[in-house]
């Protein structure tokens, strides 16, 4: 089956639903516009999150263009109010969300526009949103020794709550907000929490302002706009000192070690002699960008990155990545949807669709 659209959004997170918010002002969905998106449910990557992530300990959720976040219990598991707020937007502003579709490649065709083949059939567009975030691609850093490694070893993603832990003795690894949360729930259940980075963390006094927070994303735009791979936005505004976090640290449950040199089959260990016995290796060292699938349009440069232009792949205009680089929150993807639109309907006017630059 072969479908053609105008617009090809890849991905329904909040990237991916911003710029069908707007798509839905100019174009019909189904004809004008198609939405393809990988997961069985409403919800990009919230759906996925550990049920201990609550209201109360995320890090924070921004609505979506025309419709408020509902404002439930703190309690609450975050993944399954943000999917059904998901799936109400999609209903409410009639968005056909095409689900689930895995994208396999997306190649340029001779006439200039773009093949997405999928598992569900090609669709042939004029321009593409790419909105695939980065759940789908975990990262696993790689040591010596890791594969002899005697107890289990987890990443985030696999993460689904503290219990799982209980009188086992815990590594983290990681220096963002996830192995932070990690830790503290972790530890009441755990034999002993051990937490390793590979730099110390930036403990940040006083408010996160608007400011701090608009010198952040250009720090991390600054580096997409040389085609470097991105930082997380967390990488460069620190980590906020919240009540919880900073009893934490003051009870030691916070206390660094530097990264290990090795894996040994019973715990970690440093070339200064130190020895850590741990049962388990959570390692919470992100993710990377889902970019397989536009292998076939060659965008990578010699940094590893790509080249970006705003929201728009400086070497080709038809491909706009929306949750990529400093667009990679929510606030943020909200604003790169917005601007990738505004983009694609210059560049569908004009007559350019045709080609790269």
């Amino acid at each position: 089956m072969v479908r053609e659209v105008e617009v090809v959004v890849i991905g329904a997170g909040q990237a991916g639903l911003a710029a069908a918010y707007h798509l839905r002002r100019f174009y019909e969905p189904g004809t004008g516009f198609a939405v393809l998106d990988h997961a069985p449910h409403a919800g990009g990557a919230w759906q996925f999150r550990w049920p201990t992530l609550t209201f109360k300990t995320v890090n924070g959720v921004y609505q979506l263009p025309g419709m408020p976040v509902p404002e439930p219990d703190e309690s609450l598991p975050v993944a399954g109010v943000i999917s059904d707020y998901f799936a109400a937007y999609e209903r409410e502003f009639d968005l056909r969300v095409e689900r689930p579709v895995s994208v396999r490649s997306v190649r340029s065709l001779p006439d200039k526009r773009l093949e997405v083949a999928t598992d569900r059939g090609t669709w042939i567009a004029k321009a593409l949103v790419n909105a695939t975030g980065t759940w789908e691609r975990p990262f696993w850093p790689r040591y010596t020794g890791q594969d002899r490694f005697g107890g289990r070893q987890l990443h985030t993603a696999q993460y689904r709550g503290p219990w799982e832990f209980e009188g086992e003795r815990v590594a983290v690894v990681g220096g963002g907000i996830s192995a932070i949360q990690h830790l503290l729930e972790i530890h009441p259940y755990a034999a002993a929490t051990t937490w390793a980075t590979r730099r110390p963390p930036q403990w940040r006094e006083g408010e996160f302002n608007p400011d701090r927070g608009r010198e952040a994303v250009a720090m991390v735009e600054e580096r997409v706009r040389k085609g470097l791979r991105p930082q997380s936005v967390i990488s460069v505004t620190g980590v906020p000192q919240t009540p919880e976090i900073r009893a934490a640290r003051e009870a030691g449950v916070l206390d660094r070690l530097p990264m290990f040199d090795r894996i040994e089959s019973e715990g970690l260990r440093w070339d200064d002699g130190r020895f850590v016995p741990v049962d388990v290796i959570l390692w919470a060292t992100g993710f990377r960008a889902s970019l397989d699938h536009l292998a076939p349009l060659k965008l990578r440069g010699p940094g590893g990155g790509i080249v970006m232009d705003g929201t728009r792949v400086a070497a080709d205009p038809r491909v706009h990545l929306v949750g990529y680089g400093p667009s990679a929150s929510t606030i943020g993807a909200n604003r790169a949807g917005r601007a990738a639109v505004r983009e694609i309907r210059e560049l569908l006017e004009s007559g350019v669709s045709a080609g790269r630059r």
